[in-house]
Parts: C-alpha cells; sequence; structure tokens
C-alpha cells in the first residue's frame, strides 16, 4: 500500500488520511510530491486521477481524495474502529468530518496550516473568526455529547480531520476562549497534537522542510 501526498509542512488534505492509516498500525510506503513547484501540476498527475493528492494506491485501486481514502481505509480495516461502532456516535462523527472536509473556507484561505512558521498572533476577518466560533460550537457538543477525550470518545476519523485545524489555532495564535470555548476545546485541539501519529508527521515535516 502507497500514499501519494503533499509536502507535509503545507498539506493539511494530506495529513488527515496519513495520520488514519498511521493510526491502523498497517505499513505503507509514502511518496511526497513538493508543492507551490512549477512541475507541480505534471508530478501529481502521474499518480492523481483528479489532479490532485492525497492519493492512496492498495494494489491495483486507486483512491482520490482525503474523506474517500479514509472511509476505504474505515472498510479496510474495520478490525480498528476507525468510525465509532455505535451509529449515533459514527453518523455524528461523520457529519463533523464531512462539515471540515467541505466548509470552512475562509479559515483555510486566511489561515494556512504551515508547521514551520512560528506562531504568532493573527489579526483575523469576521468571517474566519465566525468559522472559528462554529468549530467551537461543534466540538463542544460532541465533547460534551460523548464525554472526550476525542470527539465521540475514542479517536476516529473525525479528529483525524480536526487535527489541521489544531495546528492552524497553534500557528496563528487562536485564544479558543475569545470565541466561546469555556476550556474544553482548547484542551482537546492540544491531544490532538500530541497523539504519536500527529508528532510523527510533524517531526518528518519539519526535517524535510518546506522546498
Amino acid at each position: 500500500m502507497e500514499i501519494v501526498i503533499g509536502t507535509k509542512v503545507w498539506s493539511s488534505w494530506s495529513m488527515r488520511p496519513w495520520l488514519v492509516l498511521k493510526h491502523t498500525g498497517f505499513g505503507f510506503d509514502e511518496r511526497v510530491i513538493a508543492l507551490r513547484e512549477h512541475t507541480t501540476s505534471e508530478a501529481v498527475a502521474a499518480f492523481s486521477p483528479s489532479g490532485f493528492v492525497p492519493v492512496l494506491k492498495d494494489g491495483d485501486l486507486t483512491v482520490w481524495d482525503s474523506l474517500a481514502i479514509c472511509e476505504y481505509l474505515a472498510d479496510r480495516f474495520a478490525d480498528k474502529a476507525l468510525w465509532p461502532a455505535d451509529p449515533a456516535a459514527r453518523a455524528l462523527a461523520r457529519s463533523a468530518a464531512a462539515e471540515m472536509h467541505s466548509g470552512f473556507g475562509s479559515l483555510r484561505g486566511e489561515c494556512p496550516m504551515d508547521l514551520a512558521r512560528a506562531p504568532h498572533s493573527a489579526e483575523l476577518s469576521e468571517a474566519t473568526q465566525d468559522n472559528i466560533r462554529r468549530i467551537v460550537r461543534l466540538c463542544a457538543d460532541l465533547l460534551s455529547r460523548f464525554g472526550g477525550p476525542y470527539l465521540c470518545g475514542d479517536w476516529s476519523i473525525a479528529d483525524a480531520f480536526l487535527t489541521p485545524v489544531a495546528t492552524r489555532f497553534r500557528t496563528y495564535g487562536v485564544k479558543l476562549s475569545d470565541y466561546g470555548d469555556r476550556g474544553e476545546v482548547g484542551t482537546y485541539m492540544e491531544a490532538l497534537l500530541e497523539t504519536p501519529e500527529y508528532k510523527a508527521w510533524e517531526a518528518a515535516a519539519l526535517r524535510e522542510g518546506a522546498p
């Protein structure tokens, strides 16, 4: 099995399925394609039907799109409980992952993931602040409903989708208490950045640096 990803310092989309795959404990190969280069599009096109990373290759099968890859891994490694077993919890975890997958465009554009950038305070637009308030409400509701420590109890794909957001909050000096957090969401975000899977990604990203 091989996963084709973009530069680890920047590629939040690549991080998500990589974390899930790492969580399975299954050995895999990875191919890192340098982003923001004049050769990037050509390099990605050699592996990806959509022209984007990430891409997962499992034998003759090619799966693209971060959420589709995660769903495939949940089926492929059913014993790893990558989604919650309880149907209601699973539905809400999927809802959270799908919302992260399709939404929060202002936060993505204004606060791109950059693991090599030193933490600093940033002045954020009202649209981005609205995105942050929604994320705080989403996380607080699920943490309260299921008791933590992760969104729906045990770690799941939903948490992989929130992990790049945790890095953004750290990099851009976002104080979640300014957006309605009473402490539980901040604690959760810190926990995401302490998982062994994320630590492995971060260490590799900082070793590789940006092209």
